[in-house]
């Protein structure tokens, strides 16, 4: 299966389970993996086609924008379900969200959650 990536989306969101987490946006760090067939696409050359990273890429971060889960985990879920109704091409996707500002003493934390099309109950 092909893959489509989108390495380090740099988004700041509102997240977090603490009152000092809820009163300004953090920054968050998102990397994505769509699994789905890229020949149409490839083969013909037109965006119309493809799973167009730039227009996911865009919908991700007004999401989060405009977003304020809780958890870390939540956004993720929320985040897999936008892709698969975003790309109908994909079949798979990888999630992953961290939160670099978290703790003191780590680079940073985080979720990373994989779902299938056919195990999502949103998928159209």
């Amino acid at each position: 299966m092909d893959k489509i990536l989108i390495r380090d989306l740099q988004v700041e969101g509102i997240i977090g389970i603490h009152p000092e987490e809820r009163v300004q946006k953090q920054p968050l760090l998102i990397n994505l993996v769509l699994y789905g067939d890229t020949r149409p696409a490839g083969q013909s050359d037109n965006i119309d086609l493809a799973m167009n990273y730039q227009a996911l890429s865009e919908a991700v971060i007004a999401h989060v924008a405009t977003g304020a889960p809780l958890l870390v985990e939540r956004l993720a879920e929320e985040i897999a379900d936008l892709l698969f109704r975003l790309a109908p091409l994909a079949q798979k996707v990888r999630v992953r969200v961290e939160k670099p500002a978290a703790l003191a003493y780590t680079r940073t934390v985080g979720v990373e959650i994989v779902r299938r099309r056919q195990d999502v109950a949103t998928s159209p």
